[in-house]
């Protein structure tokens, strides 16, 4: 997993040669926990880049973005946002909202 900033979300994520999954997240926030070790899994099997952005420390990510829940996932492609997850889901939910089935 990648540890997301302000200084580094645009070559991170926004010039990625692949498609990235950025996971919203805070320290304080349960189900942004649960769904944590959910995320590992999907990005060992799908071979998917995922990226953590602690809002808390990047809250112009979140603003530029218009994320108003956490967790918030979203799925970016050339440097566009394509899907969006609001909340914990179990993982087969989380796999076929963000089109990975």
């Amino acid at each position: 997993m990648i540890t997301l900033t302000t200084d580094n979300f645009d070559e991170q994520v926004l010039k990625s040669d692949g498609p990235v999954l950025v996971d919203f997240w805070a320290e304080w926030c349960p189900p942004c926990r649960m769904v944590a070790p959910v995320l590992e899994e999907i990005e060992a099997e799908h071979g998917l880049a995922v990226g953590k952005l602690n809002t808390d420390e990047n809250p112009a990510i979140m603003a530029r973005y218009g994320v108003l829940s956490l967790p918030t996932l979203l799925l970016f492609e050339n440097g566009e946002p394509v899907r969006q997850v609001v909340g914990a889901r179990p993982k087969r939910m989380l796999v076929s909202d963000l089109g990975l089935a």
